[in-house]
């Protein structure tokens, strides 16, 4: 779905409407995300739970996960809702880690074209923790991940990696 013209309020609303979906039957902790890519199309999600704590997914992940699943990778903002009345609901270390994540080039050989991917994610995008009555705080993904590591770390000088000294007793 693309939308134009849009205000928090308008992604607030519509992570309001996808918690609706969330399947936490072990938590009773609804959280639903959506998210506005550069060109105006909006991917939402909730919190997917399973019984084996470590196999369920956030809203946000899985916001990002359908966008990026369509060919989606430059994002504007994202709104997060939940039950909370008393806090703002925050996205968790992981689902930060992952809003940062790309920004990187990707070059691969087609041929013989080489064809360049850029992923967009980054830290420069705008984060909306809500409450129920639509109040939001307004963040970038920088601002909740501060000296974040991320893709460039991965291409940074390093000293020579230490060989496993395994010696037979």
């Amino acid at each position: 779905m693309a939308e134009a013209d849009w205000s928090p309020q308008d992604l607030i609303s519509k992570s309001q409407e996808a918690k609706a979906f969330s399947y936490s039957p072990y938590s009773k902790f609804r959280v639903g995300a959506a998210l506005l890519t550069t060109d105006g199309t909006i991917f939402t999600g909730c919190n997917v739970e399973n019984a084996c704590n470590a196999l369920g997914i956030c809203a946000e992940r899985t916001a990002i996960s359908k966008a990026v699943s369509e060919g989606h990778t430059a994002f504007k903002a994202i709104a997060v809702a939940s039950d909370m009345k008393d806090q703002y609901i925050s996205p968790c270390g992981g689902c930060r880690q992952v809003m940062r994540e790309p920004s990187i080039l990707s070059c691969n050989l087609s041929g013989t074209h080489r064809v360049c991917l850029f992923l967009q994610f980054g830290l420069k995008w705008d984060v909306y923790s809500s409450k129920p009555d639509g109040s939001f705080l307004k963040m970038t993904v920088e601002e909740l991940l501060p000296k974040s590591f991320g893709p460039d770390d991965m291409t940074r000088k390093r000293e020579a990696p230490i060989e496993n000294n395994q010696s037979a007793h």
